[in-house]
């Protein structure tokens, strides 16, 4: 939930470029420190349960992951699969929308691994 007032500067700022600027929306889409790396293991592993991308993110709490994974949800990124059975099974998928950031995501870790 966004506690922003609607009528701010900074409001009207991050509307018009996220509106107009290809760099900020996909940036609102998928920056932070934990959504790109959500879809980066979504990208590797098809499919994960909630527990296991918890594990794989050491650090993130777990009212963050949910924050994350519903985000990414809503932005059309991610699918949730909950399975009819006992116990409840979850897991999470990318979209199409979420699969063509793909050549993004690949560039950014070849990138980044350059530098460290």
């Amino acid at each position: 939930m966004d506690r922003r007032k609607e009528n701010s500067t900074n409001t009207i700022n991050l509307t018009h470029l996220n509106n107009y600027c290809g760099i900020s929306y996909t940036l609102a889409m998928i920056g932070g420190r934990w959504k790109i790396n959500i879809l980066a293991y979504l990208l590797k592993d098809q499919k994960l349960r909630f527990g296991e991308i918890r594990n794989k993110l050491e650090g993130i709490s777990e009212r963050m992951l949910i924050k994350c994974l519903k985000e990414l949800e809503n932005d059309g990124l991610i699918n949730k699969i909950v399975y009819d059975q006992y116990p409840r099974k979850v897991e999470y998928e990318l979209t199409e929308l979420g699969s063509s950031l793909e050549e993004i995501i690949n560039l950014m870790d070849k990138w980044g691994e350059s530098k460290i």
